[in-house]
């Protein structure tokens, strides 16, 4: 491996067996662009972006790159979630790398987006290229189990979700029957085949229990709600004190945003770290699949005895005999109704977008049916 390879590779840049870029669409543009080099995207700003080529070398860039000035990127016609963001891989010209720009935007291996809050629909990109997203949830007033719900239904796209569960010397997994919601929340994440781990965010020893996942080359994000502990278990896994940290309410755990902006991290594992600010609301984008996150919902229905159960008031019905037996928590299954219900209308405004963009007639009709819809409920 050349020293610019490796150099790559400690900011997560992936190779296969022979050495080259893992993603054949990368090699073709690399061609395309021969006297371009990778550059990766550590963070993003109002004014532009800050990208690096290894750990010791990055560089602002101060303007839009070129690419991105067209009369149509100007009208909307570039989305929001097609620019570079932090974890993108770009191509870039020009030396020193304080004076490059970026030439062409590599496909994303996977992503993680939201949609942006608001009337109108908009994405909006959390990270890019990522192996690992750890969705973080403070063991205290604050715990969520819906939330995590809510965070798990966004990752897909070949990124491994895993559940980091902080200030483990509050309430700890063995017992998690202290903190209201836990230990069910564990039972379901378990047969869903999600990892979770407890740790105390401010003992180095104890978030060592994540290193699977932060092997060399690899890329996580963090995701979660202000004062869940993500700048603290960023600084533990940094071994210094680099992020800001802050109190939590006493009231209901909840923090102020200490982070304000997303950045790409390497770790003394030799795998990178991107930390987020908090997320206050968590808006599907309609590419979601319910079905992912909530796999014995749709197992429980498919034993109802009427195919158009809507698992109100039907004999037979197999997802209200689990509720009333104490197998599926009533507010589980109210959840799933209401993010499908969400999901579907993200996927019509999508859908209405994608068809204004392409010139054609916007029918309003919804692209998926919500789950209550698909059971027969009207």
């Amino acid at each position: 491996m050349t020293p610019e390879l490796a150099a790559l590779q400690a900011i997560g840049w992936p190779l296969d067996a022979d050495g080259l870029p893992a993603v054949s669409e990368w090699r073709e543009l690399m061609a395309a662009h021969p006297q371009a080099r990778p550059a990766r995207v550590v963070e993003q700003h109002r004014s532009g972006y800050v990208v690096a080529v290894d750990t010791q070398h990055s560089a602002a860039v101060e303007s839009l790159p070129e690419w991105q000035r067209a009369p149509s990127y100007k009208h909307g016609a570039t989305t929001p979630e097609s620019r570079p963001g932090v974890g993108d891989w770009v191509l870039i010209e020009g030396e020193p790398i304080e004076k490059a720009r970026i030439v062409a935007l590599l496909p994303r291996r996977s992503a993680i987006k939201r949609g942006a809050a608001g009337e109108h629909y908009k994405q909006q990109l959390i990270a890019a290229n990522i192996d690992t997203v750890f969705v973080v949830c403070g063991l205290d007033a604050d715990f969520n189990p819906r939330r995590i719900e809510r965070y798990l239904l966004l990752v897909r796209g070949g990124a491994e979700p895993v559940v980091v569960l902080t200030k483990s010397d509050i309430a700890t997994a063995a017992d998690a029957e202290a903190v209201p919601g836990a230990l069910a929340t564990l039972v379901e994440l378990a047969a869903q085949g999600v990892a979770v781990r407890a740790v105390n965010a401010r003992e180095p020893d104890s978030v060592a229990v994540l290193n699977p996942w932060l092997q060399p080359g690899r890329t996580a994000v963090l995701v979660g709600s202000s004062g869940a502990g993500k700048s603290t278990l960023t600084n533990s896994l940094l071994g210094i004190e680099r992020m800001k940290t802050g109190e939590v309410r006493e009231s209901d755990s909840r923090g102020r945003h200490t982070t304000t902006h997303r950045a790409l991290i390497p770790l003394p594992t030799g795998a990178c770290l991107i930390d987020t600010p908090g997320m206050r609301e968590l808006k599907p984008t309609g590419e979601e699949d319910l079905t992912e996150n909530f796999s014995d919902i749709e197992a429980l229905a498919g034993q109802c005895r009427f195919r158009d159960c809507a698992h109100a008031r039907e004999p037979g019905c197999a997802v209200r005999t689990a509720i009333e037996g104490g197998k599926l928590d009533p507010q589980r299954f109210a959840n799933y109704l209401k993010l499908g219900g969400e999901v579907a209308g993200a996927a019509s405004q999508l859908a209405n977008r994608q068809a204004q963009r392409a010139g054609e007639k916007v029918s309003g009709k919804p692209a998926i049916k919500r789950p209550d819809d698909r059971n027969g409920r009207r």
